[in-house]
């Protein structure tokens, strides 16, 4: 399941119900200090019911509270349904057979507290729309005993497909009361889907998303969650994997333990009958798999013990590792929520860590949630996942969803800003990163010294600036201004061919959005600039021999060979490359023809000035 909204109820700062659409990869929560923004990841972690946090009761609004409210919710629509659910007997059903879906198609869970107590929910509901008939709103919470007797009531016996399956009773049944009066109704979870110990919520939960809360403030104890939470979470994730065969040593263990109890049942009853039938063995509560796991120093301090720094960092490379990891694993999609990951961090770390969320966001089982109110960070958020947090004319904070009006006054408000060099540009290419400038700068220069283009991007007047990619605030705002001046421009970004589906998907809509606006988009025939790199002249520059195909990712592979960051091995080779073997390294065949890329590109680029 997707997390698509949330719904926060006379929580905190928000009164009566404000919706927060979420998006399908990454959310990005902008606005101003005390905004609300906060507030929603902490209302996740709630729900969730993530280690360490829970409601209080001063988490009701107090204006509401005032007004005589005792109650406030938070609600979390989910999408992307399962196909089908065994709740019965190994036998599949459907939520929306079920009747447990909203008007929209979704599974909507309501969390009800009390604004007298603290912890869990007063009661869990699901908002569906339900049948209004006495005998078919409660059909989840019957015994099979009570259904027989529904469906005999009904005279629906024969079209019963097997009988000794509660979800076929429940179907016959609703088959033959067609067509159902539906209504929208809040089913309690625990009074109208739990019966004869199992629990259908219990079965939706194990459906829904995993949830990790990543605070900026975390207090320094011996059992910081900000140091090991990252690597804890790889337990829960691997537990997840490996859930259908927990399961199954659950079953084993508890029919072994069942065996035992009713052999020592048996004897009793050959002394005390009476005693012994009215004893009836179960499982007071499910077993808990625990595993704690952290990381310890070679100087023998313990990794909480260290700097916020160096914990943040470790954070980082977690996000890292992750968004590099093969999908593997389990279908549970997974939701990343980090509170200002610039928090103790420099602003090149700041940088890396956006990046690396941006790239586990296009894995297809990860949702990132982040909130900021830094400039560079809030930049590089792509659009479509903007919710800006400002607040309505009483003071209640109201979410507002991305579009002209709105990205204007959010680069405003943080001080998002175009890059410099605008004041000299005739045009404007604009590109990812620091490694692409130098790239067609030296390209350009390179083919117009030997005379085979007519200008350098400079002469040309053309200002390639970094964006940090395509279709984020960033690149809106410099867009913007480049429409304001009357100033061509295009974008260039790498094709990543070869690369995960996801970032290869990522490339085609932007290139679609790009050229919906009637401008130019130009990708890399090959996976990156770095797979344009010529292999001899890395081992006479750096003495490392390296082997890379087109679509391999030759950054990684280079850097690995030299000892540095791969983010790093453009300017330090492609300076280097002379127009003969950027001629040599762009080279294809079009039918039968021997072209250049690189001339070609860089042809395009000046004649956008022409």
């Amino acid at each position: 399941m997707r997390l698509k909204s949330v719904k926060l109820t006379n929580f905190r700062g928000y009164q009566d119900t404000t919706i927060i659409p979420i998006d399908e990869a990454m959310t990005g929560i902008v606005g101003r200090n005390d905004f609300g923004k906060s507030t929603i990841l902490e209302a996740l972690a709630i729900f969730f019911e993530t280690d360490g946090a829970k409601a209080d009761k001063n988490d009701i609004n107090c204006f509401r509270l005032e007004a005589g409210e005792s109650h406030f919710e938070i609600t979390c629509v989910f999408d992307e349904l399962p196909d089908s659910l065994i709740l019965d007997e190994n036998v599949e059903t459907t939520l929306a057979d079920e009747l447990l879906l909203n008007t929209e198609g979704c599974i909507e869970v309501v969390k009800i507290f009390k604004a007298t107590t603290s912890g869990k929910p007063d009661k869990t509901c699901i908002r569906c729309q339900h049948p209004v008939d006495n005998d078919l709103n409660n059909m989840l919470g019957l015994k099979i005993a009570e259904l027989k007797k529904l469906g005999q009531d009904r005279g629906i016996e024969g079209a019963v497909v097997d009988k000794r399956v509660a979800s076929h009773w429940r179907k016959a049944i609703r088959d033959a009361a067609q067509p159902l009066n539906l209504t929208e109704t809040l089913l309690d979870v625990d009074k109208g889907l739990s019966t004869e110990g199992k629990s259908v919520w219990a079965k939706i939960q194990d459906q829904l998303p995993i949830f990790a809360l990543f605070k900026a403030d975390r207090e320094s104890s011996d059992g910081d969650a900000e140091a090991k939470n990252p690597l804890q979470q790889a337990v829960k994730e691997a537990q997840a994997t490996l859930q259908e065969q927990i399961s199954a040593l659950e079953m084993q263990i508890e029919q072994s333990v069942l065996d035992v109890a009713n052999r020592t049942l048996g004897k009793l009853r050959e002394m005390a009958p009476e005693l012994a039938n009215e004893l009836r063995p179960r499982f007071k509560d499910k077993p808990k798999w625990t595993f704690s796991f952290t990381l310890d120093g070679e100087n023998g301090i313990p990794i909480n013990k260290r700097g916020s720094g160096v914990r943040r960092l470790i954070l980082l490379n977690f996000f890292r590792a992750e968004a590099e990891k093969a999908m593997e694993g389990s279908n549970r999609k997974v939701i990343y929520a980090i509170e200002e990951p610039e928090t103790s961090q420099h602003p090149n770390y700041q940088i890396m860590l956006m990046k690396a969320l941006l790239d586990l966001a296009n894995q297809d089982n990860r949702q990132i949630l982040v909130t900021t109110h830094v400039p560079a960070l809030a930049g590089l958020i792509p659009i479509e996942g903007v919710r800006y947090v400002t607040k309505n004319f009483d003071g209640s904070p109201i979410i507002r969803m991305p579009c002209d009006t709105v990205l204007k006054e959010a680069a405003e408000s943080l001080g998002v800003l175009p890059e410099t060099g605008m004041e000299r540009a005739k045009g404007v290419v604009l590109v990812e990163g620091k490694s692409d400038v130098t790239f067609l700068r030296h390209t350009t220069t390179t083919l117009r010294d030997a005379g085979h283009i007519a200008a350098s991007l400079e002469e040309a007047g053309i200002v390639p600036l970094q964006t940090g990619g395509s279709g984020n605030v960033k690149h809106w705002v410099t867009l913007k201004l480049a429409d304001d001046l009357g100033l061509p421009w295009c974008v260039f970004l790498d094709s990543d061919l070869g690369g995960s589906p996801e970032q290869v998907k990522s490339i085609q809509k932007r290139k679609a959005e790009v050229e919906a606006q009637g401008r130019a988009f130009y990708s890399t025939r090959k996976r990156e600039i770095e797979n344009y790199l010529c292999k001899d002249l890395i081992k006479d520059k750096s003495g490392a021999e390296v082997t890379f195909t087109n679509t391999c990712d030759a950054k990684k592979i280079i850097g690995n060979a030299v000892g540095m960051k791969p983010d790093d091995v453009i300017d330090r080779f492609w300076p280097s490359m002379c127009a003969a073997k950027i001629i040599e390294q762009s080279k294809y065949d079009d039918s039968g023809v021997e072209k250049s890329e690189l001339i070609e590109l860089a042809e395009k680029l000046i004649a956008l000035v022409e």
